[in-house]
């Protein structure tokens, strides 16, 4: 709205004009006039006046199909017309405001009934005007809440919850471009998977994998891993990337060590059925170049390096209910877990005996 009020003054007779703009001057408005209904339709969408006091009887369009048309205009906002004629029958009354005329005055025009009117209907135009600017506000706010949840969706494909919210709240998301970190890498996947995928029907595998990624899935994200895939029963969790996390190597065995509680609750029950599966776990720690890869509308993030391949084959030799750790977590660990000296393993894609060892438990100390 225009401060102060624009109103358009729209009559083919000059003395009617004159007379509109010496009362309505004196109150203070902007004025702008038109002298015919093509005149008045040009000024309108030039200029978006906050009300137009329109005659109805008028050479080349009247009044009444001005109004028409502007009301009809999508493209105009809330512009109050107040119907300004002589004619005072009923039916003319009602056909100005069928075509969307807000407001009837009849001529001669009575000065105090005029600005009445006047101010009554610029009321209602700051009221809707102040409606639309809130509700272009909302809808502002819900277009960039939907980005956020889109965003967030994204992130969470492949974050703990707690750092895809970290994220979004700093709005900067160039933690997931390409880099290069020490990380912990957690390999696990089920015992004895293929045998009963190959045997058992659809279904119940379906069953089984859900049980079994909502169970180690939760935990993960309890310790804030990032996962970087799921692969069947097969899952391969970071920790230390995006986002630092202290004692990653302790984070990490600690965590394997609830998912094992977890999962060995799980074949227990999926015994019963007869579904003899179990569970085996492979961390390793070293260096890798992380960082979103895929395309646009499908990115995962991703975890390249000797480490993987190392946790991965580590988990590839653990039996039922092993957690078997490379040398570095080893160091890094010996003072909160209970270990189990194995022989060094020589792992394919290796060249040197990998020093490994079984955590059996968290110390007791550690436990409380």
């Amino acid at each position: 709205m225009h401060n102060p009020p624009l109103i358009l003054i729209v009559d083919d007779k000059v003395t009617n004009r004159e007379i509109l703009r010496t009362r309505l001057r004196a109150q203070g408005y902007q004025l702008l006039e038109a002298a015919d209904g093509e005149e008045a339709l040009s000024i309108t969408w030039q200029h978006h006046p906050d009300l137009i006091l329109l005659d109805v009887m008028m050479p080349k369009i009247d009044g009444v199909e001005v109004c028409r048309r502007l009301k009809s205009d999508n493209g105009l906002p809330f512009i109050p017309i107040v119907l300004v004629t002589a004619k005072v029958d009923s039916k003319d009354v009602v056909a100005g405001l069928e075509a969307g005329a807000d407001e009837y005055l009849t001529k001669p025009v009575d000065p105090a009934a005029l600005v009445a009117r006047v101010k009554s209907m610029l009321r209602i135009k700051e009221l809707t005007d102040q409606v639309a600017s809130w509700n272009r506000t909302l809808e502002d706010r819900v277009a960039q809440q939907l980005k956020q949840i889109e965003r967030m969706d994204r992130l969470r494909r492949f974050l703990s919850p707690q750092v895809a919210e970290l994220i979004l709240s700093s709005g900067d998301d160039r933690v997931l471009d390409s880099h290069r970190r020490d990380v912990t890498v957690v390999f696990c996947d089920l015992r004895g998977f293929t045998a009963f995928a190959e045997a058992a029907e659809p279904e119940e595998v379906m069953k089984i994998l859900g049980d079994y990624h909502a169970g180690v899935g939760a935990i993960i994200h309890k310790y804030q891993g990032t996962i970087e895939h799921f692969a069947g029963d097969g899952l391969m969790a970071i920790l230390n990337d995006p986002l630092p996390c202290p004692d990653p190597c302790v984070q990490a065995v600690r965590m394997a060590v609830e998912m094992r509680t977890v999962v060995g609750d799980l074949t227990s029950k999926w015994n019963k059925y007869g579904f003899d599966l179990g569970f085996g776990v492979g961390i390793a720690h070293g260096y890798a170049t992380l960082g979103r890869i895929g395309f646009e509308g499908r990115f995962d993030y991703a975890a390249i390096g000797a480490v993987t391949n190392l946790a991965s084959r580590l988990c590839d030799e653990a039996k039922d209910r092993q957690i078997l750790i490379d040398g570095r977590v080893c160091t890094a660990v010996e003072e909160i877990a209970e270990l189990e000296a194995l022989q060094d393993l020589q792992l394919k894609g290796f060249h040197r005996p990998i020093k490994t060892a079984n955590v059996t438990a968290i110390s007791a100390q550690e436990r409380g």
